[in-house]
């Protein structure tokens, strides 16, 4: 690739994850379905099968899925420049747009009224994120026997089980098939992963007094927290109550509630709520040096574990690891927007929405960005109808 290409793919790299930044919300599995439409059948970056196998290696891997989904889609077009570059991308208009929400409730005392918005958005992610699962169901569900592995997955997921044993019992029991079937005897069936995949069970008790507030402190929470935290914004919430509230007494329980408030209904990651807390902390400086802190070990380890999915794929205890973890990370994501469309489709406006995205996004084939714009404005005009 000479230099001429490799500046135009950076560009292209910049240019549309800055977009998919500013439009994607509803979560990680919203995000992973905005991009299996860009990256697998519009550009064809990746095959279906090379975006499943990515899919399931973030769930092996702390911090924020849909992030180091975004790294490693940069990363495959443009190396490694194309990894830093997605991801800033990626973060970047959530980052602003959080920043502006924190300076508004510093400011007037409250958060900026989202809800309009995303009454609108979250039917019409319920389509997206449902193409994306029959889009992608042919790569996660390869056998009889990945179905069950994916069956399996959710009834451990619906008992309470949280996601990484769920993932890593489907992977467990993909190599212990696999070495039943072809009757081969390697030895032992340890897995190299398992030794460093250890729970992170509870924090120490609450602070008797509280720690003074400095920026070298805030930034070592965030990066602690970005190193070990597997799960959803609920689990970014027990983090920063344990942290921030129980053993600092830096910020309050309602302040705590409105930064993970305004991360969940802002476009892009939920970890930008990182950038709210920083902020209320310790203005600009301090909301920069907490998202640093708390995405950074994404981008170690993505730029660290990219390199490595297609030689786990050329070994085949491996390869079924892999398919073990997909089917379950594609049963996790369908649970996932089962419990989304709960809170989605509450009334006959809201399912007029999805019904109204759907065709469009099945007879015209309409970039789903500009759907998910058309449906926030919906829920909008419902507000002031209202």
């Amino acid at each position: 690739m000479d230099a001429s290409e490799r500046n135009g793919r950076l560009r292209e790299v910049a240019w549309v994850f800055l977009r998919l930044g500013a439009t994607a919300f509803g979560g990680p599995a919203a995000h992973v379905a905005l991009m299996e439409e860009e990256f697998v059948r519009r550009r064809g970056w990746v095959t279906h099968d090379e975006f499943v196998d990515l899919l399931g290696a973030t769930n092996l891997i702390p911090g924020p899925n849909s992030t180091e989904m975004a790294l490693h889609l940069g990363h495959r077009r443009a190396g490694m420049a194309g990894l830093v570059v997605a991801g800033l991308g990626f973060i970047l208009p959530a980052v602003v747009l959080v920043m502006l929400a924190a300076w508004a409730y510093v400011r007037f005392g409250s958060v900026p009224a989202f809800q309009g918005v995303m009454t609108g958005v979250k039917p019409v992610l319920i389509v997206v994120v449902g193409q994306a699962l029959w889009n992608l169901r042919k790569s996660a569900l390869k056998t009889r026997w990945m179905v069950v592995l994916a069956v399996l997955s959710v009834v451990a997921s619906a008992l309470g089980v949280a996601e990484l044993p769920v993932l890593l019992g489907a992977g467990v029991l993909a190599v212990a098939r696999h070495a039943t079937t072809t009757r081969r005897v390697e030895g032992t069936t340890g897995l190299a992963l398992a030794p460093g995949w250890k729970p992170v069970l509870g924090a120490a008790g609450s602070a008797a007094v509280a720690v003074p507030f400095t920026n070298a402190g805030l930034f070592g929470v965030f990066l602690k927290i970005g190193s070990v935290l597997y799960g959803s914004g609920y689990v970014l919430l027990a983090f920063l109550r344990t942290d921030l509230v129980e053993r600092r007494h830096w910020i309050t329980e309602g302040q705590l509630l409105d930064a993970v408030a305004v991360g969940q209904f802002t476009p892009g990651p939920v970890f930008a709520s990182a950038t709210f807390v920083g902020y209320l902390l310790g203005g600009v400086t301090s909301a920069l040096l907490a998202t640093a802190g708390i995405f950074l070990p994404a981008f170690v380890l993505v730029a660290a574990s990219g390199r490595l999915i297609p030689r786990l794929r050329s070994w085949a205890p491996t390869a079924a690891l892999m398919d073990g973890v997909n089917a379950s990370s594609f049963a996790l994501m369908a649970v996932v927007s089962a419990r989304l469309a709960t809170s989605a489709v509450i009334d006959v406006p809201t399912a007029a929405i999805g019904i109204v995205a759907a065709v469009v996004l099945l007879k015209w084939r309409v970039n789903s960005a500009w759907l998910v714009v058309a449906g926030g404005a919906a829920g909008l005009a419902m507000q002031w109808v209202g």
